[in-house]
């Protein structure tokens, strides 16, 4: 899902008349890689996206998020002008300084351009400015300066590419065409290094990759969703979100995907679980958006129950513009049983919708 709240408010604002250009995601996709980790350019809104929880050599913890987003603006437009506008490329990045209580982030907006943004199969990298991830072989390269910090990473996918959904598609709605195609890569090893006020740091993980493409997903009842993704250190991963409505019940396109420690992967529908706010909220010094920090997760059919939690409250990302919604989006820890036995982990958790609706009706 993700930070996807952003970029799907500003395209269904700019370009909802434009649809008609681009494909939408139906049963029956074959995926095909590498391919598919890069562009999509008849789709109308593609994103990859990267988090991860990490710890330096001294053991303080750190969360990761950079995200890159294409929105299609115009796909007939002159491809021979370099400065036509087919596509808008946005960018998020944030550092979350788990035991410091510091919460970094940055955005850009950028058109394509003599080659200022974009996604190339050929060169095998996602980039905006000088925030890029690169593939050489099966690692990816994650490079973001910022003027607040640096980040830069090695990834290698220890498990195959997961696909979610049903026959290629991940269905967010009722209706032809209200879904999208939806990879993960669940368990990146990363190590590199982070800068802060010019002190460097060697650090070392695990991180989650995200990639949909699609034209059309929501519909006008669905106000805002909560997402998880959890690594759990018994080598298995979670992918959970559910879409709460405008009647303040949970839509019946909520789902999820287990993959076990071989990688074998369990579809799971929106009566197979149950992530609960318990009590404990972050309220916004900025937006006053009342964000829960703290979920309960019950998976009856896989013997989970786990609690997640943040020891950081203040994980939001506000916009520089106020087109888009503020969301929460973090870095959480999981404890809890499988089985009846004890289990712990690390995750990210997203929450959208909570200041106002992500949906824009049509």
């Amino acid at each position: 899902m993700k930070s996807r709240s952003s970029v799907l408010a500003v395209g269904m604002l700019l370009v909802q008349p434009m649809l008609a250009q681009y494909q939408v995601a139906l049963p029956g996709y074959k995926y095909e890689f590498p391919r598919d980790h890069f562009n999509h350019e008849a789709f109308q809104t593609e994103w990859w996206y990267y988090t991860g929880n990490l710890k330096a050599t001294g053991g303080r913890r750190y969360g990761f998020e950079l995200t890159f987003f294409r929105q299609g603006v115009d796909r007939d437009s002159a491809k021979n002008r370099v400065w036509d506008v087919q596509d808008m490329y946005l960018a998020h990045l944030a550092l979350s300084d788990l035991d410091g209580q510091h919460f970094y982030h940055d955005e850009r907006l950028n058109r394509a351009g003599p080659g200022i943004a974009g996604v190339s199969e050929v060169e095998k990298r996602i980039w905006n400015g000088n925030w890029q991830v690169r593939w050489s072989g099966e690692e990816l390269h994650l490079s973001a300066p910022d003027e607040q910090f640096k980040l830069n990473l090695v990834m290698h996918a220890e498990k195959r590419p997961v696909i979610h959904g049903e026959n290629g598609i991940s269905q967010k709605a009722a209706g032809a065409g209200r879904a999208s195609h939806y990879i993960s890569l669940t368990r990146l090893a990363a190590r590199g290094s982070i800068e802060v006020a010019g002190k460097k740091t060697d650090v070392a993980g695990t991180a989650w990759m995200d990639h949909e493409f699609f034209t059309q997903q929501l519909d006008s009842g669905q106000t805002g969703w909560d997402w998880l993704s959890l690594q759990l250190e018994d080598h298995t991963e979670l992918m959970l979100y559910h879409f709460r409505r405008k009647d303040g019940t949970i839509d019946p396109y909520s789902a999820g995907t287990y993959v076990d420690a071989s990688g074998a992967e369990t579809r799971l529908k929106w009566n197979d679980f149950v992530i609960t706010p318990v009590g404990k909220n972050w309220s916004s010094p900025e937006t006053h958006t009342v964000y829960p920090i703290e979920w309960e997760i019950a998976i009856p059919r896989l013997g989970i129950e786990l609690r997640a939690s943040t020891p950081l409250g203040e994980q939001e990302l506000t916009g520089k513009t106020k087109i888009a919604p503020s969301y929460w989006e973090g870095a959480i820890a999981v404890e809890g049983t499988k089985n009846g036995a004890a289990c712990r982990g690390v995750g990210y958790l997203e929450m959208t919708g909570y200041d106002r609706s992500v949906v824009i009706p049509n």
